[in-house]
């Protein structure tokens, strides 16, 4: 979805006060339910679908090992 979305003004305040060229803010059962706000450069935002896959997978052997 391009353009603002539930959480882009939450998006905006956590870039800012982090002088980030870009944030990914996803939340979970928020006050306006779940979703997320992504704002990158669209060099950096092409990139997250293999950064998310790492993500993924970081998570997943973390929480399968006892």
């Amino acid at each position: 979805m391009l353009g603002p979305g539930k959480y882009d003004q939450l998006a905006t305040h956590v870039r800012e006060q982090a002088q980030a060229l870009g944030v990914v803010v996803l939340v979970l059962e928020g006050a306006h339910g779940s979703g997320f706000s992504v704002q990158a450069p669209a060099t950096v935002a092409m990139r997250l679908p293999q950064l998310l896959r790492q993500l993924a997978t970081m998570i997943e052997a973390e929480h399968s090992t006892p």
